[in-house]
Parts: C-alpha cells; structure tokens; sequence
C-alpha cells in the first residue's frame, strides 16, 4: 500500500530533524497587494540621498559571495 501524503511529509520532517534541522517559518510583504511597487519605490526614493546608503551598499558588494551566481 501507499505511503500518504500526510505520512510521507511527517517521514521527511524527521528525517530532517534527525540531522539536526528545524522548521522555521518566516513571513514576508506580499508583492501582489496593491501599491506594493510604489511603496518600494517611496523607500527608495527616501534613502537616494541618505548619506550612510552608499556606505552600506559599498559593504555589501564587498562581503557578499557572488562567485557562483548565474
């Protein structure tokens, strides 16, 4: 017979825990809602002149690992 759905879920998530993981569940702006677009497009246009923002931009390009990326 089978394994269900539900079985095969519960089987993977100890699998996973058993290696030492654990769920984590995060929540996130949802890009669909209206007025999202002009909302990051407002915070943008806040930090264009903000004097730390390149700074900040500066680091990031130089800690981030990009090597891989296509």
């Amino acid at each position: 017979m089978a394994m269900s759905s539900a079985e095969r879920v519960r089987k993977r998530r100890a699998a996973l825990r058993a290696q030492g993981l654990r769920p984590v569940q995060i929540w996130v702006p949802d890009t669909r809602q209206p007025g999202f677009a002009e909302e990051c497009r407002r915070q943008c246009l806040a930090l264009r002149d903000d004097p730390h923002e390149q700074e900040i931009i500066d680091w990031l390009e130089r800690v981030a690992e990009t090597e891989d990326w296509t």
